[in-house]
């Protein structure tokens, strides 16, 4: 998987990433910084943007959807709870649900999704490849916010203790929505939250 890390200026600081397969298609996750950046990258690259993967639907993970979609063609997928739900959630219902089977297959790459409420009702993450892509749901030593409209702590806790169990290696990178990687093995360690300490 040849995969690209994108940060957003400020004030949003939220880690987007560019995924290019094998046949030279783009995959952006959690596009926040501006549309040019992708598609001047996406360019560079020789590739064509094909899908926007969104872990939430919170305006600093979404700000360049809308422009990507509409000039490329991109399939968006959002959880639906997390759409039209504006300010916190300004992105429109122009995307489709993930698969219910947890699975979405693009290209050579096989995407296994689980759904994580807590930080918004439509919180996914994303593994492929060896990453785990897990927005603002499991941060390096933390976990995302509940405090915020559509927050649940009931469902952070439900969702953390999915992530501690899932049949993922320790050296499964860990790729946040903010701030610093990690490692699954890491978090199991030293995570209060993803050790069930405030439970």
């Amino acid at each position: 998987m040849n995969l690209i890390h994108i940060t957003a200026s400020a004030p949003l600081f939220t880690n987007t990433f560019l995924i290019l397969t094998r046949a030279d298609h783009g995959i952006v996750i959690d596009p926040a910084a501006d549309a040019s950046v992708y598609l001047r990258r996406i360019e560079q690259e020789n590739a064509r943007l094909t899908h926007i993967l969104l872990t939430h639907g919170h305006y600093d993970h979404v700000g360049a959807v809308v422009e990507l979609q509409q000039k490329t063609g991109a399939a968006v997928y959002v959880q639906p709870e997390d759409t039209n739900k504006a300010p916190m959630f300004p992105l429109p219902s122009i995307g489709q649900a993930y698969p219910e089977d947890g699975i979405l297959k693009i290209d050579e790459l096989e995407f296994h999704i689980w759904r994580t409420p807590g930080h918004t009702p439509g919180s996914v993450c994303l593994y492929c490849d060896g990453v785990l892509f897990s927005g603002d749901t499991l941060f390096a030593g933390s976990c995302g916010r509940v405090d915020l409209p559509g927050g649940s702590a009931a469902d952070m806790r439900n969702s953390l203790s999915l992530l501690a169990k899932l049949p993922l290696p320790g050296d499964t990178k860990v790729l946040p929505g903010h701030e610093y990687f990690s490692t699954l093995g890491e978090e199991r360690r030293h995570n209060p939250y993803l050790l069930g300490e405030w439970y």
